[in-house]
């Protein structure tokens, strides 16, 4: 995982490295700041007053600690799966959204994409459609599982895949205060937009760590 001090107590917000209008006509300026600022910000604050109190806790990556969640002391379990999970797909999120790069995929997550999926278009239509069947607040992601193979899935809530022993390529935010202020419920034309959008330079990088970790945990290093 790329800058690994946002990671550990005491949890602060990523730099998002681009300006909120970056992302106009499709996801508006408005939205981005509220987005990072008061909904991701409160993650990590909440994530930060939850761990407080338990020291021992400190030293670990947000990983661990979520990838444990039975573990951890039970008044504060749950709010380290929803700010913390919320806290790891935000900072992804908003690096697959930096602006530039490919805006289709490139490279061997192309071929691995058109081998396990029948092209760009049926994956986009897959992933699509996960996105749309999640009821309430979620994502939709597309993962790696430890055998090295891509899976679409969804999650509720803030739920990552590290909790399912599966590791995040890239996932799309579909809570509605994601998109409200610009699409209102109209999630599917919000998902088209945001296609425009993602940085595949970015995901393509992101798929080649998460290729490392799996040869890792398969030889047991």
């Amino acid at each position: 995982m790329e800058n690994r001090q946002y990671f550990k107590y005491p949890y602060r917000l990523p730099e998002m490295g681009y300006s909120y209008d970056a992302l106009e006509p499709y996801i508006d300026a408005l939205t981005m700041e509220i987005h990072y600022t008061k909904h991701h910000g409160g993650y990590v604050n909440n994530l930060n007053a939850a761990l407080e109190k338990y020291p021992y806790l400190h030293d670990y990556y947000l990983e661990d600690l979520l990838m444990n969640l039975s573990a951890l002391p039970l008044d504060i379990a749950e709010s380290v799966r929803n700010n913390g999970g919320g806290h790891l797909n935000h900072s992804i999120w908003w690096q697959i959204l930096t602006p530039g790069g490919s805006k289709t995929p490139t490279g061997e997550l192309l071929q691995e994409i058109n081998k396990t999926f029948g092209g760009f278009d049926n994956f986009k239509e897959q992933f699509n459609k996960a996105a749309m069947s999640r009821f309430g607040s979620g994502w939709a992601w597309l993962v790696l599982d430890r055998f090295g193979k891509l899976h679409i899935i969804s999650t509720p809530n803030q739920d990552n895949p590290i909790m399912q022993n599966l590791m995040p390529i890239f996932g799309i935010d579909v809570w509605e205060h994601s998109y409200y202020l610009k699409y209102q419920n109209r999630r599917a034309d919000y998902l088209n937009a945001v296609w425009n959008v993602l940085n595949w330079d970015v995901i393509e990088k992101r798929y080649q760590e998460m290729k490392k970790k799996v040869l890792y945990s398969i030889v047991g290093g």
